[in-house]
């Protein structure tokens, strides 16, 4: 099965950076404006046609297209007019902060999706269950940015207990300490806007574990308490989660976007938006090639746990 993922990722994404090219095209953002800056309005068109040969911002989006994917086959990924670097040095000073927050906020959710709901479905409609419930729906409702904005407002400026912005003070430099600090509060709303969902999911699952046939006959058994859930109810009922945490990777990414922008965490938010408004085609086809393969993956090693955990399921593809 993971042979056969990996052989479609290939054209899949293809299509996609092909598509974003066209996409970035029709764009009504001229790329040259964000090159010059206010310079631009005073420049007359012989220059400024000058400026876009030497840019090479005039060009066909499908010859910019086979420009960088040729440039990518021979290991180069271009050079971000944006950040005025090469798009790797981009990548790599600014992606651990995303993939780092972005895996913790994940993995946190689960980690309590996982125990809460499990919890909650064994005493269904005790206190544990109603309130777990409620607010997962409530949270479910709210935008990452507004969970982001009450916390910049109440912890960070209201009680001054962390700090509100960046990886580390101003000026200073980055330490695990440092960092770990100023993650608390992007960490804590992320994983606010992953958990609701995957809590739902999980509590349903256990719920309709619990009143299978084989749980009665385990029950009639005497089985009953840890040894039950673990045995019988668990194994079944973390397969809908292991599912929905594939199919959760693009409302990740898009979170994490969301958040770094109201915390300025240093990850790749900022650049994004930029490449995105500059149409800084290198930068720009390297983040949303990421963005697909992450999603491509996340996906297929999802159903690849199910069926380790689950033998029962026969997955192909």
């Amino acid at each position: 099965m993971l042979v056969i993922r990996a052989g479609i990722t290939v054209p899949v994404t293809a299509a996609v950076s092909l598509a974003m090219f066209w996409v970035a095209a029709l764009s009504p953002f001229d790329p040259l404006v964000a090159r010059l800056g206010a310079n631009y309005q005073f420049a007359d068109e012989a220059q400024r046609e000058a400026m876009r040969a030497a840019y090479q911002t005039g060009q066909p989006w499908w010859q910019a297209w086979w420009q960088w994917l040729s440039g990518v086959m021979h290991g180069d990924l271009g050079w971000s007019s944006t950040q005025g670097r090469p798009v790797t040095t981009v990548l790599a000073e600014r992606m651990p902060f995303t993939l780092g927050l972005s895996a913790a906020a994940l993995i946190t959710a689960a980690v309590l999706a996982v125990l809460v709901g499990c919890a909650a479905g064994m005493r269904r409609g005790g206190l544990l269950d109603r309130l777990s419930s409620t607010l997962a729906v409530v949270f479910a409702a709210v935008p990452p940015f507004v969970v982001s904005l009450a916390l910049v407002a109440g912890v960070a400026v209201g009680l001054r207990w962390l700090p509100v912005s960046g990886a580390a003070p101003p000026g200073a430099e980055y330490t695990v300490p440092g960092v770990l600090t100023h993650a608390v509060l992007p960490l804590t709303a992320l994983t606010v806007s992953q958990l609701p969902w995957l809590l739902l999911t999980t509590r349903t699952a256990v719920v309709e574990a619990a009143a299978s046939d084989a749980v009665r006959g385990a029950r009639a058994r005497g089985i009953d308490g840890w040894p039950l859930l673990r045995g019988h109810i668990a194994p079944v009922a973390v397969l809908p989660t292991l599912a929905l945490l594939g199919t959760r990777l693009p409302e990740l990414i898009a979170g994490a976007a969301v958040v770094e922008a109201v915390f300025g965490w240093p990850g790749m938010a900022a650049a994004l938006v930029d490449s995105a408004a500059a149409l800084d085609f290198p930068l720009l086809a390297a983040l949303t090639v990421g963005a697909v393969l992450a999603v491509l993956m996340g996906s297929a090693l999802s159903d690849a746990a199910a069926v380790l955990i689950d033998p029962r399921i026969e997955l192909t593809a």
